[in-house]
């Protein structure tokens, strides 16, 4: 088995929930390729200790992420830094020869990813992909199936969204995520918009224009330090846009994004609705998927409990529930295997590419101009 050496710039919760697949790896039963972490980086140093105490691969650790880039013992680099430090931590990444997958947004705007794509086509060698769990969840998996057999007929409409109620809390202080010198100006769409545009963007529908209604829900937080500091980015993101398929069909197609959304933890869901057949999918029933095939003029909903059908085999029984650690498992073994294969093993089963957070951030950039206008503007 290739053994693909890892070095972690940014040791947060996804740093960790990294090393915890990659301990995990013995899961996976069909796979020529394993991560193994070998660095660490992380500017506040006691992050790194849970990494060097449960890991005894790890040969170094440091704070300056330029050392761990020298470090001829890395192949790859995992990358999950605040949206500020995107455009120079990958760019020094694919500068120096090694893999990267990194965070979404993939730069603080569009001129920020701009200069990563651009340092990428100089150094074509580098494997690059985007980090987006949820389509792996059996569910999506059988959508994306659906998808590529063309079993929705022509498209009716579309609806994604990712909502969670993590800023509902007015006391919660405040953090990076909530400014726009180191979020951003996109606000909560930087955050979790690649996670709703994966799978629409794979299905090759384009959205064409966009009227976004923004929301800037709590104002002002609790500094930190006794005082109040300006909320300044945007809480709840809905763009209703216009998509266009590749038959040129065009149909309506709802994104919403919301970190205060009363009454949901974490919830991804993905709704489509087709000439032959709709398909709904939503993370607060991981195991659920809900068809309507037309038959004779009748619509029933059928619900297909799909147990653990996933795109890269493991030891888990069938009748198993599928759960968020599980996605994050599927997504970095998609990486590994398109790294060591060239090629991913199905349309639905590869990570986010380059190209598809570009046409992210062309969405992204175009839902700031039409908040800013108050009206419908083009996706270019």
């Amino acid at each position: 088995m290739q053994v693909i050496r890892f070095g972690i710039i940014g040791c947060g919760l996804m740093g960790r929930e990294f090393a915890s697949a990659a301990a995990r790896w013995c899961h996976l039963t069909d796979i020529a390729a394993r991560p193994e972490i070998v660095a660490v980086c992380n500017r506040t140093a006691a992050k790194m200790d849970w990494f060097t105490a449960h890991f005894p691969t790890i040969r170094q650790a440091t704070t300056d992420y330029r050392e761990l880039l020298a470090n001829d013992e890395v192949d790859a680099v995992y990358c999950a830094v605040p949206h500020n430090l995107h455009e120079e931590t990958y760019c020094a990444v694919i500068e120096s020869g090694k893999h990267l997958f990194g965070e979404k947004p993939f730069g603080i705007d569009r001129a920020a990813y701009d200069a990563i794509a651009a340092c990428l086509r100089h150094h074509p060698r580098v494997f690059t992909r985007c980090c987006s769990q949820f389509p792996f969840f059996p569910g999506v998996q059988r959508i994306g199936s659906m998808i590529e057999q063309g079993a929705f007929g022509r498209i009716i409409e579309v609806e994604a969204g990712f909502l969670h109620s993590s800023d509902l809390n007015p006391a919660k202080p405040i953090n990076w995520k909530r400014q726009i010198k180191t979020n951003g100006e996109y606000g909560v769409m930087g955050d979790l918009g690649m996670h709703i545009c994966h799978v629409p963007l794979r299905a090759g529908w384009r959205p064409r224009n966009v009227r976004a209604i923004l929301s800037n829900i709590v104002t002002v937080r609790p500094d930190g330090k006794g005082g109040m500091a300006p909320c300044e980015t945007w809480d709840n993101a809905t763009l209703l846009c216009e998509a266009e398929d590749a038959a040129g069909e065009r149909f309506p197609l709802t994104l919403k994004t919301q970190r205060i959304a009363p009454g949901e933890t974490n919830t991804w869901y993905l709704r489509i609705l087709g000439t032959q057949a709709a398909a709904e999918f939503t993370t607060r029933r991981p195991t659920l998927l809900r068809l309507l095939e037309y038959q004779n003029g009748r619509q029933d909903w059928r619900e297909l409990d799909l147990g653990y059908e996933t795109a890269f085999p493991t030891i888990t029984g069938g009748i198993f529930e599928f759960g968020f650690g599980d996605a994050i498992l599927q997504m970095w073994a998609s990486y590994v295997d398109e790294l060591h294969r060239g090629a991913p093993r199905g349309r639905f089963s590869g990570t986010a590419t380059v190209e598809e957070v570009g046409l992210s951030h062309q969405l992204f950039t175009a839902a700031l101009r039409s908040q800013r206008e108050q009206a419908t503007v083009p996706v270019v």
